[in-house]
């Protein structure tokens, strides 16, 4: 497969969370460790500057996204750049920010939180539905992978340090049902499952942390192909551009002594399978 190229040069110590908004037809994505939310219009790159670590985001309208921080789960307006907050997101713990998060078919958002030196379970894995929000897992270390099957039955989440990604059932509302079991190991590779989202016939492209590549497993968790991408810690992708074609990666330069031009951009690849539009987030 035809390896990605550079969509957007600007690099980022640690790119997380892209966001193909389906209304704007725009990317969205952040700089974690920069504390920073990115995207570009054509030509014209935008940036926002913020005074905590931020680190995924939903879209609620044209103009609005919801936006996940180390505090809490924050109302955004693009336009003003101005944000207010909605749900505190474990903000009396200093030690702990957010990480990977993506809505589900019912418009709610699933957001991860973690330690921000990557402590042993010191994060979990939280659900914002109808106003309100719930723990669904807990003593998670690094939180990636959550993303949701086309038909909203199955949730895919994964604790990189396991080298497993998980696969959970949902009731007829989103929320887990049962418990989780494996749906891709790993670990016999020496692989770390980063962030991922599903495709329109239900596989799931997962970016691998080192390995940069972006790996397609079909609904049974059979490998199926991977996308090359020039940054090696491939960090999390997104289907975007016309008619979903494109796949979008954010790649990270942490701890890369021997980091290249490539490491800390985002990369744009055609995969051959496309995606959906992400859903909306209800508030």
């Amino acid at each position: 497969m035809t390896p990605a190229q550079i969509f957007d040069d600007r690099l980022c110590e640690l790119g997380e969370g892209p966001l193909w908004h389906p209304v704007r037809g725009q990317l969205f994505w952040f700089d974690i460790l920069g504390k920073r939310l990115l995207s570009r219009v054509g030509a014209r790159a935008l940036t926002w500057d913020f005074d905590e670590h931020v680190s995924a985001a939903g879209w609620v309208d044209r103009d609005t996204l919801l936006m996940a921080s180390e505090t809490g789960l924050h109302r955004f307006d693009i336009v003003s750049g101005k944000r207010l907050l909605l749900h505190p997101l474990e903000a009396e713990d200093p030690a702990t920010r957010s990480n990977d998060g993506r809505a589900d078919q019912m418009g709610g958002f699933w957001i991860g939180t973690m330690g921000k030196s990557a402590e042993r379970g010191a994060g979990a894995i939280y659900r914002l539905y109808k106003g309100q929000i719930r723990k669904i897992f807990d003593d998670i270390t690094i939180p990636n992978a959550i993303c949701f099957s086309p038909d909203g039955t199955t949730a895919y989440f994964s604790d990189t340090p396991t080298q497993k990604i998980m696969r959970q059932p949902l009731d007829h509302e989103g929320w887990p049902d049962g418990d989780p079991s494996v749906f891709v190991d790993l670990a016999p590779e020496g692989l770390f499952p980063d962030g991922a989202v599903c495709d329109r016939d239900g596989a799931v492209w997962n970016a691998q942390w080192g390995a940069g590549r972006v790996a397609r497993y079909l609904p049974d968790g059979t490998f199926d192909r991977a996308l090359p991408v020039p940054g090696r810690h491939s960090s999390c992708p997104a289907f975007g551009g016309l008619e979903f074609q494109t796949l979008f990666v954010t790649t990270a330069r942490q701890d890369l002594k021997d980091a290249t031009p490539s490491d800390g951009c985002v990369h744009e690849g055609s995969p051959g399978p496309t995606g959906l539009p992400e859903h909306r987030v209800i508030l």
